[in-house]
């Protein structure tokens, strides 16, 4: 290891330190990405880096529309039917509360894509059923936090992460989504959950022998609404859309000059997928606008808003990570982990799993972890002959495992808000599961299983 290597492991240590100390996330990378590349002798490229990935329309179009989507159902309240449409079952079976929770999360997730607005969507609704069945408040906030972050935005093919494999390797966001990811993440979401479930027996036994207060919440405590069907349904639009509108289904096709200019050489814009995905979430704002007619005239207000709230607290992660991963390939980290792989090839599969968990624990974000690390991980692959595009899921899984036990990730703390818990506590109580979920997965695909 050189000097610039060995200075660049001792910054990014102290990176860590200061980012569980609470300093600001996006200061240290970005601070830490500028003294690495300033010893190696390279300050512009992350310069570079930084302007390129604030203006990459590749993130800021999908992430923002689908954040200003987000604020449109809290705001029509169209969130709200579907989480009672899902949640209905689980008063009549309290045993289960725990998966069922989880699952609908789960669920949640995969059209409303952030983390954060699905925890803010199902939590007013799940959190009184869980007291009321005597759950104390970090289970609560614990199990809040698996089910919508666990990785159900990988199944949504407007999910950035898989733009980040398809701008490496040019297979659709909805190929990903389809055939690629549900085999990782559900098997993910089986394992961690199942952990989590028999964990929770434990935290709930220990509570009770230290006598922590659970405060119970009575039936009328928990919030009711009569579900109206047609406004439960318009979070899937945008998901229905766009699976629709590709293979494998193929009902209908959106010509390019609907959302690109058509190029000379006839081939299609690489513009043209992440903003199909904008185009998805503004189709979603105004059916949402044509079943809510009394808040219609506030709903792009709502999604500017939306929209804004996404560049300031994702598109600003996501800049900042990928000039601190920028400033680790400038200190050779990159060509480093590429030796190891080509000389171990077991390794790829575990490390391909494991590097942006760790990434995505420090820095918060699972988009950012994929943004940053996936080019580390693609041409080793392409080297091995091994297919990139299975290694971008691995990677992106592995990203959203450790943004949820990161304890400055935003959903983290959103949860924590929410049940009125320690954000270190609710990030250590999911750490486990996710770890052995992840486990499971990579031995999994390891045994060509997966």
């Amino acid at each position: 290891m050189g000097f610039v290597s060995l200075a660049a492991l001792i910054i990014v240590i102290v990176a860590v330190v200061l980012i569980i100390q609470k300093w600001d996330v996006r200061l240290i990378l970005l601070a830490a990405a500028l003294i690495i590349s300033a010893i190696a002798g390279d300050m512009p490229r992350v310069l570079r880096e930084f302007l390129a990935t604030f203006s990459n329309e590749k993130f800021v179009v999908p992430i923002c529309t689908a954040m200003g989507f987000a604020y449109v159902l809290k705001f029509t309240e169209c969130d709200r039917h579907l989480v009672q449409l899902l949640v209905k079952p689980l008063e009549y079976v309290r045993g289960l509360l725990i998966p069922g929770v989880i699952v609908v999360g789960f669920l949640v997730n995969i059209p409303v894509i952030s983390q954060t607005s699905t925890a803010v969507c199902i939590g007013p609704v799940v959190l009184p059923l869980m007291r009321a069945a005597g759950y104390c408040h970090p289970t609560t906030g614990a199990c809040l936090l698996l089910g919508v972050s666990v990785g159900g935005e990988l199944l949504n093919p407007g999910a950035p992460e898989l733009l980040t494999v398809f701008d490496k390797t040019g297979v659709s966001t909805k190929v990903q989504a389809q055939e690629y990811l549900p085999p990782l993440v559900f098997t993910q979401l089986a394992v961690s959950m199942l952990v989590f479930w028999l964990m929770s027996v434990w935290w709930e036994r220990k509570a009770a022998a230290q006598h922590e207060p659970t405060p119970d919440a009575a039936p009328s405590d928990i919030p009711h609404l009569k579900i109206n069907l047609v406004k439960a349904l318009v979070p899937v639009v945008p998901l229905v859309f766009l699976f629709a509108s590709g293979p494998p289904l193929n009902l209908f096709n959106i010509p390019d000059e609907w959302v690109v200019l058509p190029q000379a050489d006839g081939k299609r814009s690489p513009a043209y997928s992440s903003r199909l995905i904008g185009l998805a979430m503004m189709l979603g704002v105004l059916v949402a606008m044509v079943v809510s007619p009394a808040k219609a005239r506030e709903c792009v207000r709502q999604f500017f808003e939306g929209a804004g709230y996404g560049f300031t607290h994702i598109i600003s992660l996501i800049v900042t990570a990928n000039c601190f991963g920028k400033a680790i390939e400038l200190a050779g980290f990159a060509q480093l982990l590429g030796q190891l792989i080509t000389e171990t090839p077991r390794l790829m599969q575990p490390l391909a799993a494991l590097v942006p968990m760790l990434f995505g624990a420090v820095s918060g974000s699972g988009m950012a972890s994929t943004q940053s690390l996936y080019s580390f991980f693609y041409n080793p692959a392409v080297a091995l002959g091994l297919d990139p595009v299975r290694i971008g899921a691995l990677v992106s899984l592995g990203a959203a495992a450790g943004r949820t036990m990161s304890p400055v990730a935003a959903v983290v703390l959103m949860c924590a808000a929410l049940t009125q818990s320690n954000p270190f506590t609710l990030a250590k109580r999911v750490a486990l599961p996710l770890i052995i979920g992840l486990t499971v997965v990579v031995c999994l695909r390891m045994a060509r299983i997966l």
